[in-house]
């Protein structure tokens, strides 16, 4: 792995960011002294350059599939440049020592925000709403706005970063992959992503191939988990129709009720109550029931009045049966299916191909 991976930097050399040594990287965090974070990945080191750019440096931790995440990561983030995409500045790869060096965040990412007592304090509805529309953004370009079509495959909050205006960048880049525009479905091998996220093409191939929608569906869980400021599935909810909280608030929102959510002004309501009806829209079970991002965009920034009621979200095929241990299955190769995405003017009759 360790030689491929040089192959493919050594082949791709003049299109990718700066190549760091090892000793540079120490120099640049003083030996590693302030830690920002550290997850499954590795460790996340803050860092400045010689310009006086803060930087975060993640380390990566070796493990099986890490040398593809590497590649994967280098290959897809180091082609972008797009205000709502986080910006790779270089990379380290010296044997098992490999790591990521990007602009660095200082508002951390949104988990944090959406999820937090002392995220409510600063960040209103308002602020909320101009973070889905960037990451919502940011998705748009990934999958239409580069010479390749770009999947992420793991969309939630802890990977949305936001800088010092909070302005959202998507991040990780480590499952994403790489198709040619004209494929319309793609092949994996096994599931990838987060689960509570995760499209459930993931696991239920008779319901369409995996696309681009994929990431619409995990863009629509974190949609609705910000316009709740909550988790979507919450065992600990207050009332256990609350538990799984598309369903509870489907329903709130079809009967004409309001969604109760903390002080909110009648103005934020309405924008609580888009978000909430674009996000049941992306969740929807069947992909091509799903809008592709760019129409999702308009629906984010037009009228609420042109929305209309989508169909009551389904968790999973009704002639399947629920299997919990599908997520740890892998799945064939899915055979490819419809073509290019075709939009309706009108919002939206019918389904979305």
């Amino acid at each position: 792995m360790d030689k491929d991976i040089e192959e493919f930097l050594q082949a791709h050399n003049n299109f990718f960011p700066i190549r760091y040594s090892y000793s540079n990287l120490k120099k640049i965090t003083k030996n590693f002294k302030y830690k920002l974070g550290e997850g499954g990945y590795g460790s996340v080191y803050k860092g400045m350059l010689r310009s006086g750019n803060e930087v975060a440096i993640k380390i990566l931790k070796q493990s099986k599939a890490h040398g593809q995440d590497f590649i994967s990561e280098v290959s897809t983030i180091g082609r972008i440049h797009h205000v709502n995409v986080v910006q790779l500045i270089g990379f380290c790869f010296e044997g098992s020592k490999q790591a990521l060096v990007y602009d660095l965040m200082s508002n951390g990412s949104l988990d944090k925000h959406i999820f937090s007592e002392e995220g409510d304090k600063f960040l209103d509805y308002k602020k909320i709403y101009e973070i889905a529309l960037g990451v919502a953004r940011g998705i748009e370009y990934l999958h239409h706005g580069c010479d390749m079509q770009i999947l992420h495959f793991d969309i939630k909050p802890h990977n949305i970063l936001l800088d010092k205006n909070f302005t959202p960048k998507v991040s990780d880049f480590g499952l994403a992959r790489l198709y040619p525009m004209n494929h319309s479905t793609v092949s994996l091998t096994a599931a990838r992503g987060t689960l509570g996220y995760m499209a459930p093409e993931l696991f239920y191939k008779s319901i369409g191939g995996v696309s681009y929608k994929a990431d619409v569906y995990s863009f629509g869980m974190m949609l609705m988990e910000m316009a709740g400021r909550r988790k979507n599935v919450n065992a600990n909810a207050d009332r256990s129709s609350q538990i799984y909280f598309p369903l509870w608030v489907y329903d709130q929102v079809n009967e004409g009720e309001s969604v109760e959510m903390e002080e909110v002004v009648e103005e934020e309501r309405e924008v609580i109550k888009k978000m909430i009806l674009v996000a049941l829209w992306c969740i929807q079970l069947i992909p091509d029931h799903r809008p592709p991002m760019n129409k999702v965009l308009q629906m984010l920034e037009g009228d609420m009045g042109n929305i209309q009621m989508p169909p009551k979200p389904l968790i999973y095929p009704p002639d399947e049966p629920v299997d919990n241990n599908k997520a740890e299955m892998e799945l064939e190769t899915f055979a490819p299916s419809s073509s290019a995405p075709i939009i309706s003017a009108s919002f939206p009759f019918g389904r979305y191909q």
